[in-house]
């Protein structure tokens, strides 16, 4: 997310960075096999390691052959819907499975501490909350819980301007996910219109 603060000037210039390489359709994908969409035509700090149409769809195996042992996971629309604390069944299953399978996992969320915590909480899952994502401040708390080095650790979450960049600023790996429902806070309703604004002026 571009910083509170920043000018309509310095908005515009990170915008235009982030989408002159951009194609008319919304990233060119390559669909090389059935765990995920590996991504080209963006800028490097805006290219997620691997593109996939949810959490559950991210197989561990893959994971442990890039050498990860550490997971740092969004919560809204990655995790739960922005406007709920329910887990989907199949999301419930993914956490516990990287559980068991030794995964060390953290939610890194931009929002308050009482939301997260609760949902960490039911997950057995420690959290790192008011993160201002996409600083890397919250991306180096979430490596201190998880105690993992970086290029051992993968950030898994459905924004571009929040997850992947922060990711990439941290030197970490980034798997982009859609978003669970498309509605969202009005913050990021605000970027994923002026992603949708770029991309048409870009094309």
């Amino acid at each position: 997310m571009i910083p509170f603060g920043a000018t309509c000037g310095q908005t515009q210039k990170v915008v235009d960075v982030v989408w002159t390489k951009r194609t008319a359709s919304r990233g060119a994908v390559d669909r090389s096999g059935d765990s995920g969409e590996n991504v080209r035509s963006r800028p490097r700090f805006l290219k997620p390691d691997l593109l996939v149409r949810g959490l559950a769809e991210v197989r561990l195996d893959t994971l442990r052959s890039w050498g990860i042992r550490g997971i740092i996971v969004d919560l809204d629309n990655t995790l739960v819907r922005y406007d709920n604390r329910t887990l989907a069944p199949e999301i419930q299953a993914w956490v516990e499975a990287a559980l068991a399978a030794r995964f060390r996992l953290v939610l890194l969320s931009n929002n308050f501490e009482e939301r997260v915590a609760a949902i960490g909480s039911h997950l057995g899952v420690p959290t790192v909350s008011n993160a201002l994502k996409p600083l890397p401040t919250g991306f180096v708390r979430a490596l201190r819980v998880l105690q993992t080095k970086r290029r051992e650790t993968v950030v898994i979450g459905d924004q571009l301007f929040t997850d992947v960049l922060g990711a990439k600023m941290a030197g970490l790996r980034a798997i982009l996910t859609e978003p669970l429902v498309d509605r969202d806070f009005p913050a990021t309703r605000v970027l994923r219109m002026l992603e949708r604004w770029v991309a048409r002026r870009h094309g």
